[in-house]
Order: C-alpha cells, then structure tokens, then sequence
C-alpha cells in the first residue's frame, strides 16, 4: 500500500468512528422513554438453610450435634476459629417481592447443643404466605367450553371392529415361567 491509501483508509475509519459516537448521542426523548421503560429480568436468589419457627422449637437442650444438624440441616457457615458455633443464614430476593433475610446462631458446648440465638423465624405457612404471587397481571383462559363450542366438535363414534375386539379380548391366564431349569 502507498502511504497515501494508508492515510485515507485511517481518515476513513477515524470519520466512520465520530460518525458512530455521535449517533450514539443523538438518541431521542422517545427512545429514551422506550428504553427506561423495559426492564431486564432479575434472576431469583435463594441462598443457605430456610428455618422454620417448628425447627427452633424441636431443639432441646443437650442435643448433639448431628441430632441439630437432622432439625436443621447443614449449616451455611461454620468457622475453625468458632467451633462452638454453627450459623445459618437464609437469604430470598424475588423480582417485585422484598427481600427476606434472617439468621440464625445455634451454640454447643463440646458435642451438645446448649441454646440457639438470632432472628425470629416464621412457622412454615406464614412463609410459604410470604413468598407473595408474580407482580404481572397474569390472562387465565377461560377453561369451560359452552354448549355451542362443543357442538362444533362431535364426540367420535367407536369403530365396530374395535368394540367387538374389546368385548370379546380375554386377559391372558396363564404366563411365561420366570426362570428357566
């Protein structure tokens, strides 16, 4: 190439470049109101142990730990340098539903359980009522037909081969043996 097509060809892009910056900054009031008013899809996070006001109630004093850890579960968060100590944390963040956050310290001495500390838990159904239903208006079809929509579509007829098969099929009495000598 000459040095002159070289100089062009960097001319050429460097034109195309401002050109695409600014059509970038040329967007309308319109599109900007078209754009603010879709919103991206925000993925649900459910993170660690739920725990249920019943699973605090079942732990009894001087449990072991693997009879905690059948109530509860697994704890999300246990640490070398608090041994004595188990945390669970549960976290849910729903598109259009606040964010529940609660958590829960249950303490052994040794291998025993001796008292459990933290938030006040929900029972199961105040939960699951928790859980809310979808913020978007959600069309239920109308799922019962009238007796005009199912006039259009007469009920078939059963073929005579068939119901005479059917009426004279007899269930097999006797199988196969199972094993072979």
């Amino acid at each position: 190439m000459h040095v002159h097509a070289r100089c062009r060809l960097r001319v050429a892009l460097t034109l195309s470049l401002v050109s695409l910056l600014a059509a970038c900054s040329s967007v309308s009031e319109t599109t900007r109101n078209a754009m603010s008013s879709i919103t991206p899809y925000k993925v649900e996070v459910v993170q660690g142990n739920f725990v249920s006001r019943e699973q605090v109630q079942a732990l009894q004093p001087g449990m072991s730990r693997q009879q905690v850890r059948e109530i509860l579960g697994t704890p999300l968060v246990t640490s070398v340098f608090h041994a004595d100590r188990w945390d669970y944390v549960f976290t849910i963040q729903r598109q259009g539903v606040e964010a529940q956050n609660r958590k829960l310290n249950v303490f052994f001495e040794g291998e025993r359980f001796v008292r459990a500390e933290g938030d006040e838990m929900p029972s199961e159904s105040e939960f699951v009522a928790t859980l809310g239903k979808p913020t978007g208006k959600l069309k239920v079809p109308n799922l019962q037909a009238s007796e005009e929509q199912l006039a259009k579509f007469p009920a078939a007829k059963p073929k005579a081969a068939d119901a005479v098969a059917r009426d004279t099929a007899q269930p097999q009495r006797s199988y196969p043996p199972l094993e072979t000598n």
